[in-house]
């Protein structure tokens, strides 16, 4: 059977309205799955929820604070502890040093001190002065300091 491009209507409950502005995101059906097409990788991933809020985070990174495309990295490699870790996105400012790293969670997902935990753990690799968290619901964001990690007003 063919993939079919889907019309853009997707399960709202599985899909909710994020407070991003909408992404006009190129979506289809492939064995009963929705797939999203994600420019920067050049191909097609499951859009599970997860995924659905780090295509409105970059989309929202590109469009609405104009970093360019080529200034974002999706799962950044972070070597942390032995193992190989993946930073959802990283982006990079004019000078190409990381800026901000965002981690990414379904909209299910509570932003507990654990989540925020894992995006400074990962940071401690890649040495940015911001890092986020978001669900899509809600964002949490943090500025690194001399004594540690502030919150300060929302980056996104």
């Amino acid at each position: 059977m063919a993939d079919n491009e889907t019309s853009g209507v997707i399960d709202n409950e599985k899909y909710p309205l994020l407070i991003f502005p909408a992404a006009p995101l190129r979506l289809r059906e492939s064995g009963g799955v929705v797939e999203v097409f994600v420019p920067t990788r050049g191909g097609w991933l499951e859009l599970t929820p997860e995924e659905w809020v780090r295509r409105h985070v970059v989309e929202h990174l590109c469009c609405h604070l104009c970093v360019p495309p080529t200034h974002i990295s999706e799962e950044y490699p972070v070597p942390l502890n032995g193992q190989n870790q993946r930073a959802d996105i990283v982006a990079f400012g004019p000078d190409m040093k990381p800026w901000i790293v965002v981690e990414c969670k379904a909209p299910t997902v509570a932003l507990s001190d654990d989540v925020v935990a894992q995006v400074v753990r990962y940071n401690s690799v890649i040495g940015a002065p911001y890092v986020v968290v978001t669900n899509g619901l809600e964002e949490r964001s943090y500025v690194r300091t001399d004594r540690g990690y502030a919150p300060c007003e929302f980056l996104l």
